[in-house]
């Protein structure tokens, strides 16, 4: 097992009717701005009741935070805050809303020229943040309990990461009925979200890190189990509650700790998003596969394992069975919903140049748990995430 420091501040409030709970989570005299998405949380009451909740608290709204924030957004919010003077922020709403409100909280400490410098820098000029919590909606990206957010500008089509200590919320309300009413399509988004989180931290290379290993191979068996569940019974209470967890344990920093991490198939798949507009779980089903099999030497003891111990395939050659694992994970992937081809958006043989020059400008170019994956290696990848393998 790698050397490594775990520390995760934020604190989590779990179950039904829990969003009352703000009223002792915030301070009593905070000004607060609470920032969401869409209409849906307006529609389906629960910006009411996180009003209602906040009790005699000044309170500002900002909505319209994108799927795939937007600096251009968020720098309104920014405005906003200064304007108002206020002094907490609020976060209602799945990963996008809270990513965008961890870039405000950062922005409005940021003493540089351009806060844009917070994400070319990856966080490393983060020198403090606004406080900020949240309550989620939407199961998918961890965001709720870890320091890490991903934010797009619109001018550039470029989309990428920050992390930073002062980035974690205080707090996370998860309240899976807030869930039901979500769209089938957000619903298995977030499974495979979830999912590829997971593999990212774990079909890297063995490192003895047996306590991570089988708690990722636990999380990966929930959502196997769970995800198709989830996706058609949107009223199951125990199912939305495991989803949700399994969500927020998937990227909380538990079992990355101690272990290499990928995160290939994220960077690839940012770029697939930030050109083309796919859903960023989408790009994650169709990239993962493929660099699957691309790196499938440098990851064969973990593939080996994860073909037996989360698929249990244990017939065949070394290679029979891990190739059988790539095609339970398409399988999985897609009858979720989530095709595993780029040709089912539309996308083709031309589009790779430029997805791989957007990789080469984003400084992308030594990617995955061993630095291995150059931009060369990631032509290979979207190429054969083009059409079925053989």
């Amino acid at each position: 097992m790698l050397n490594f420091e775990f520390h995760n501040p934020t604190r989590i409030v779990f179950g039904r009717d829990t969003i009352a709970r703000l009223d002792a989570l915030l301070p009593p005299a905070a000004r607060v701005l609470v920032l969401y998405g869409g209409g849906s949380v307006r529609q389906n009451g629960t910006l009411a009741e996180v009003r209602a909740a906040l009790g005699g608290r000044e309170v500002r709204e900002f909505g319209g935070i994108e799927p795939n924030p937007t600096y251009e957004t968020l720098m309104r919010a920014v405005a906003l805050v200064r304007q108002e003077r206020l002094d907490f922020l609020l976060a209602v709403g799945g990963g996008s809303v809270i990513d965008g409100t961890k870039f405000v909280a950062a922005a409005l400490s940021f003493t540089g020229e351009d806060p844009w410098t917070i994400l070319e820098t990856h966080g490393a000029n983060v020198t403090g943040a606004m406080p900020f919590g949240s309550v989620l909606t939407l199961p998918a990206t961890g965001s709720e309990m870890n320091p890490t957010a991903v934010i797009t500008r619109t001018e550039t089509a470029a989309k990428l990461a920050f992390r930073s200590p002062y980035t974690f919320p205080q707090f996370s309300i998860l309240d899976p009925s807030k869930t039901f009413t979500l769209p089938a399509r957000q619903v298995a988004n977030g499974v495979v979200d979830a999912f590829v989180h997971i593999t990212e931290q774990y079909l890297t290379f063995p490192v003895d890190a047996r306590v991570q290993d089988r708690f990722a191979e636990g999380l990966l068996q929930t959502l196997i189990e769970i995800g198709p569940r989830a996706v058609a019974q949107p009223e199951d209470y125990d199912t939305r509650a495991n989803l949700v967890w399994t969500a927020t344990l998937a990227l909380n920093g538990l079992i990355g700790a101690g272990v290499p991490g990928d995160w290939a198939t994220h960077m690839i798949g940012h770029e697939l998003t930030a050109r083309f507009g796919i859903d960023h779980a989408r790009t994650l089903a169709v990239v993962l596969p493929a660099l699957l099999r691309e790196r499938r030497e440098a990851k064969r003891g973990k593939l080996l394992q994860y073909a037996e111990r989360v698929w249990h395939i244990t017939e065949g050659t070394e290679d029979a069975r891990i190739e059988a694992a790539i095609r339970r994970t398409e399988a999985f992937f897609e009858s979720l919903g989530l095709p595993t081809r780029l040709s089912s958006y539309a996308v083709g043989t031309e589009a790779i140049d430029g997805l791989v020059a957007q990789l080469e400008t984003h400084g992308m170019t030594a990617l995955g748990e061993q630095k291995e994956i150059t931009p060369e290696v990631s032509r290979r990848i979207l190429e054969a995430s083009l059409v079925p393998a053989a």
